[in-house]
């Protein structure tokens, strides 16, 4: 037995990630607002495909909720200077801004007086688990795949038919977005 398979997660909030470790994320929408329409996650999920084509990142398992998003990822190697979760956040950010200049009320929420920027969409310190072995990431993986089936949420009446989910994939096999690998692949 290696070291990872003896610690357990204790339920300590992190937010501190490493290369080359699979961790469970997820990162919310300021205020918990429900922006995340299909426009919205398209640019989640071409953002994360861009990622993974240039092998900055490898998903085992996703959900694109209404307001926040559950990733089971590993960052492979940084994207210059910065972890690919950054420049997930400032890509997706800069979208989101494009996205809502037509909602002017709606943007105007996001507005923040800061030096650095304009506008800030996601909330600070997103959850980072690291996940330590097999059983812990299918307990994590099972919570995100019924995410949209449940009853405050009722975006599904089944995981694998939810379209923005890796549900699918481990159901059929099908890879809707083709940023998916097994997790199989790690353990």
């Amino acid at each position: 037995m290696d070291s990872k398979q003896k610690v357990l997660y204790t339920g300590h909030r992190n937010s501190y990630t490493e290369l080359n470790e699979p961790y469970f994320w997820t990162i919310t929408i300021k205020e918990w607002l429900p922006i995340l329409k299909d426009d919205f996650k398209n640019v989640i999920i071409n953002c994360l495909k861009w990622l993974k084509d240039k092998e900055l990142i490898r998903i085992y398992g996703y959900v694109i909720m209404p307001n926040h998003i559950h990733l089971l990822w590993e960052q492979l190697k940084m994207n210059g200077k910065e972890f690919p979760k950054n420049s997930f956040e400032k890509f997706t950010a800069h979208q989101f801004k494009i996205l809502l200049k037509s909602d002017p009320g709606m943007l105007e929420r996001f507005k923040v007086n800061s030096s650095d920027r304009h506008y800030n969409f996601w909330q600070r310190d997103p959850l980072a688990i690291l996940i330590y072995n097999k059983e812990m990431l299918l307990q994590k993986l099972d919570y995100i795949h019924n995410n949209p089936v449940q009853p405050h949420w009722n975006l599904s009446f089944t995981p694998e038919k939810y379209t923005f989910s890796s549900a699918e994939f481990y159901d059929s096999g099908v890879d809707r977005f083709e940023i998916l690998s097994h997790y199989n692949d790690y353990f």
